[in-house]
């Protein structure tokens, strides 16, 4: 009986350890229920981790590909204006071509317009100014002084620069520096040049086959085909050339029939 007793006892012991032990895991189970309850799920945090992290990188991205758009918009704001600035100078060039050739054209029509006039200047002149050297056959003092040089085509001369002797087809007058050239007659210009020997000149047709020649100037003031009276200013009397150092300073006057030399000192009033 006792061990019956002390069975049933056993058996009951067993169950009620059983029992708690049930009663202690349900309990466990529910503080870790509650607990979960409470937290988060890692793989929840996890996840709006990782969407914190996409939706941030994306936001970079953006921000990344936001600039990028602006560089390229400054890129091609940059090539805009690089565009306009060829075109601004392709302009610019085109309008300095197109007032210098404006200027020209003006220029030119001015030049045009000077011609014409000093054409009419020089039909009225010409109807003015009779070119009849063969009826007057006289000549004015295209400057006083005295005679350094004499013509002469039938012998030779002494020419002291030179140190020679050879014919002289015109005369040279003494003259100052800078003292002003009138013209020997009545005359057309024919020519405006200047050579080694006689500094620069004047050639003017006086009419009826003759021309005067005046060496020896500077500053002239009359152009090719240009109609001269007599006593209008030439122009001044300039520095001797190489070829008259010893002689000095003077105006070198020559006198043509047909082309050949004649002594101007025969014409000379």
């Amino acid at each position: 009986m006792r061990e019956k007793i002390n069975q049933l006892f056993k058996d009951k012991l067993i169950l009620v350890m059983l029992v708690l032990g049930l009663l202690t895991i349900v309990a466990a189970v529910g503080v870790v229920t509650m607990k979960k309850g409470g937290e988060k799920s890692p793989y929840l945090d996890l996840q709006e981790e990782g969407n914190t992290y996409i939706n941030a990188e994306t936001e970079e991205g953006t921000k990344i590909a936001g600039n990028s758009n602006a560089e390229s918009a400054e890129t091609a704001t940059g090539e805009m204006h690089e565009v306009l600035s060829e075109e601004e100078k392709t302009q610019n060039v085109s309008g300095t071509k197109n007032e210098w050739k404006a200027e020209n054209e003006g220029i030119a029509k001015e030049s045009a317009a000077g011609s014409i006039h000093a054409e009419e200047a020089g039909q009225l002149n010409a109807q003015a100014v009779a070119l009849n050297f063969g009826e007057t056959g006289t000549l004015g003092w295209p400057i006083e002084g005295n005679v350094i040089q004499m013509y002469s085509m039938d012998s030779t001369i002494y020419f002291p620069t030179l140190e020679q002797y050879k014919c002289s087809p015109g005369i040279a007058l003494q003259a100052e520096v800078s003292a002003p050239v009138a013209a020997p007659a009545n005359a057309m210009v024919l020519a405006v040049g200047s050579n080694e020997e006689i500094g620069n000149y004047i050639t003017l047709d006086l009419g009826d086959s003759y021309t005067v020649l005046c060496g020896q100037l500077k500053e002239i003031q009359a152009a090719e085909g240009q109609y001269l009276e007599k006593g209008q200013i030439l122009g001044y009397v300039a520095e001797p050339t190489k070829y008259y150092s010893i002689e000095g300073s003077n105006v070198y006057l020559q006198l043509l029939k047909d082309g050949n030399p004649i002594d101007p000192l025969d014409y000379l009033e």
